[in-house]
């Protein structure tokens, strides 16, 4: 009986030593298994959005400086590009805006200008057949506040404001889009208004509104082109190129918009970006030395600038 006891004794134990170095092995087993994700279970990401910030400040000061200069000179600029991209299916919708304004200050000639931009763009599309949309655009471009010539150091002269001019277009057209980098919309049939709200600029005429009127209604052919592109881990290119013809008065004169924008991303939170813009529009009178209205000219505009830039 004592040993069979004993025997009994000895079973449970082996049994239970067995048990648990079972149960180990299947444990280390399981914790080493790869896991798989489903393919099945992705889905679609819709929306794209993200953007860049970037901020530049430069600041000098002299004093007695043998070799010239403004005893003082700050100037500041920022800029914030967004965009928001949406895709499903057949239906694509592209949203950006781009948002820049800067200021230069100097002893001499005290605080003006350099930079001044409100541009929203939003695309939407429905996919007929391989890269091609039928599409609807639409654009608000315009700025923050009053600019001026300066036809001497000591006098200046409006010739442009908030909402001074502003474009607003409307176009239904078709759109060619191979990949995120490239696309191109072209549309014959475009609503365009341009607004002086300014009633001083008004009275001028500017911008090709009638004298004392506020706004301006045309209609024409518009086309646009986009490219962005990621040159290296670093270095973004964003480029855009605006036509328009007015069928309502000398459809001949194409009105031009064309910007560019390299972004360098040099550290976690150091950039360098580089912008040239170009614009041309029959309507638009250039500024003389003295202060008076001229002919129509392509109005240039480059900023290159190493401050904060942060991705968003």
């Amino acid at each position: 009986m004592k040993r069979l006891c004993v025997s009994l004794v000895i079973i449970f134990f082996a049994i239970n030593v067995f048990a648990q170095d079972k149960t180990a092995q299947e444990l280390k087993s399981e914790t080493n298994r790869e896991i798989k994700k489903d393919p099945k279970d992705t889905v679609a990401k819709t929306w794209k959005i993200g953007g860049l910030y970037s901020l530049t400040f430069n600041q000098a000061a002299l004093s007695n400086w043998s070799a010239g200069g403004d005893k003082s000179s700050l100037s500041l600029a920022t800029n914030l590009n967004m965009f928001a991209f949406y895709k499903k299916g057949k239906h694509s919708w592209d949203n950006t805006l781009d948002l820049a304004y800067g200021l230069v200050s100097t002893t001499s000639l005290g605080t003006r200008k350099a930079d001044d931009r409100i541009d929203l763009l939003s695309k939407y599309g429905y996919e007929v057949a391989k890269s091609w949309y039928i599409s609807g655009l639409f654009n608000f471009r315009s700025q923050f506040a009053k600019g001026y010539a300066y036809p001497t150091d000591s006098t200046k002269t409006v010739t442009s404001d908030f909402l001074a001019p502003a474009y607003i277009l409307l176009s239904p057209g078709v759109n060619y889009k191979p990949n995120d980098e490239f696309s191109f919309f072209i549309s014959p049939v475009t609503a365009r208004w341009v607004i002086v709200s300014n009633d001083s600029l008004a009275r001028q005429a500017a911008f090709g509104v009638d004298s004392g009127k506020n706004s301006r209604f045309e209609f024409g052919a518009f086309a646009s082109i986009s490219y962005n592109k990621k040159i290296s881990a670093s270095a973004v290119y964003t480029g855009r190129l605006d036509l328009f013809s007015n069928y309502l008065h000398n459809p001949q004169n194409i009105s031009l918009y064309w910007t560019n924008i390299l972004s360098v991303k040099v550290t976690k939170v150091l950039s360098m970006m580089i912008t040239a813009n170009m614009i041309y529009d029959n309507d638009i009178k250039s500024v003389k030395a003295d202060g008076t209205a001229g002919g129509p000219k392509p109005q240039i505009q480059e900023l290159f600038g190493i401050g904060l830039g942060i991705k968003l």
